[in-house]
């Protein structure tokens, strides 16, 4: 019996010596390229997420401005591009008169001095609505944008036109098929190869918009929530075996910053992977119950991500992380500089 044990405890560490070298960062050779940042929605107000549901009012939920820029603008997400992304994130809804707008919400009372559903107003409707409008910091005492946003909500024909050589990540927002084809139609009439560029579609499921892109754009980055969660917990499981899922072929991982560890092979081993899967790799913010978004909000969670990691990092807020990623982006006054950091050093705190 004891002779067994032996021979079983002997075998089992030979077993994880043996996956420990499969798995050893180290022992893979080392990615070739930098990490590429996604500004999500350009470079905008962020917002506290404690207590939010599906229906809440952002807007109405904003930290107290350190910038003037607005999410899905034209002028945001030139901002992202001076502050370093290389990529932007934008939302698209298609509009009454066929057309596709840039903005994020269903409907307009939120954001805007409109109401009912965007998809049921005109593109100039859209247009002559004030994007700013429902913006407050202090629970509706105060309202630094309303005013000031009259024109903003942009035509998608705009943001092609204005971003030629910019990657974009298209969100849909709905479960629509046509809006793919609408989205295609318009990408064709502006003569933009979305591969080369190396554009991103992504929405909430498989179906509809989804499915439909990635037969109008086989070659292209598509994906969903869906599919992003199926290849991020098959690798999660087999990874380790020295597995590459067959749900991650062409497909997206997504690795949050406090969960590096649950992923074998991180860094080297995990990129040589998915990239002989043709997959790409995005690393997110810490994930958990605190008041935290989706994406990189602190400057120094960049020292979090592996100096070798040449994938795309989501992040929230490009005005703060960009330039700590790209210095040489940083132009910024002082006063703006001491409102900023003010506002960094409330959120650690909030965090902590």
């Amino acid at each position: 019996m004891r002779r067994n044990l032996k021979r079983i405890a002997l075998v089992l560490a030979l077993v994880f010596l043996a996956l420990t070298f499969v798995n050893a960062s180290w022992m893979a050779p080392t990615p070739r390229g930098y990490p590429k940042l996604i500004a999500h929605r350009g470079a905008y107000q962020l917002y506290s997420t404690a207590g939010m549901t599906r229906d809440s009012c952002t807007a109405s939920k904003i930290y107290p401005p350190t910038h003037p820029y607005l999410e899905n603008t034209l002028g945001g997400m030139a901002e992202a591009r001076r502050l370093g992304a290389q990529m932007i994130e934008v939302d698209i809804a298609p509009t009454a008169d066929g057309k596709l707008a840039v903005f994020h919400d269903w409907t307009l009372e939120c954001r805007t001095n409109g109401s009912g559903e965007v998809r049921k107003a005109t593109m100039a409707q859209l247009k002559a609505l004030d994007a700013g409008h429902g913006y407050t910091a202090d629970g509706g005492k105060t309202f630094p944008f309303r005013g000031k946003g009259v024109g903003l909500i942009p035509d998608l024909t705009e943001v092609l036109a204005a971003f030629p050589d910019k990657a974009l990540l298209f969100n849909f927002k709905s479960k629509d098929a046509a809006e793919a084809d609408l989205l295609a139609a318009a990408l064709k009439a502006a003569g933009r190869d979305s591969v080369k560029l190396g554009d991103g579609f992504y929405g909430s499921v498989e179906a509809g918009p989804v499915a439909r892109m990635r037969t109008l754009l086989p070659q292209g980055w598509v994906f969903s929530k869906d599919s992003v969660k199926a290849c991020t917990k098959a690798y999660a499981l087999q990874g380790w075996l020295g597995l590459t899922p067959q749900a991650c072929r062409n497909g997206t991982l997504m690795i949050p910053l406090n969960y590096q560890f649950a992923y074998a092979g991180w860094p080297n081993r995990l990129i040589q992977r998915m990239e002989g899967v043709g997959a790409r790799v995005i690393v997110i913010g810490p994930q958990d119950d605190a008041d935290r978004p989706m994406g990189l909000d602190l400057p120094e969670q960049l020292g979090e991500v592996p100096a070798s990691f040449n994938g795309y990092v989501w992040v929230d807020d490009i005005y703060t992380v960009g330039p700590a990623l790209r210095p040489a982006y940083n132009k910024r006054n002082p006063v703006a500089e001491a409102e900023l950091a003010a506002e960094l050093e409330r959120r650690r705190q909030m965090r902590d």
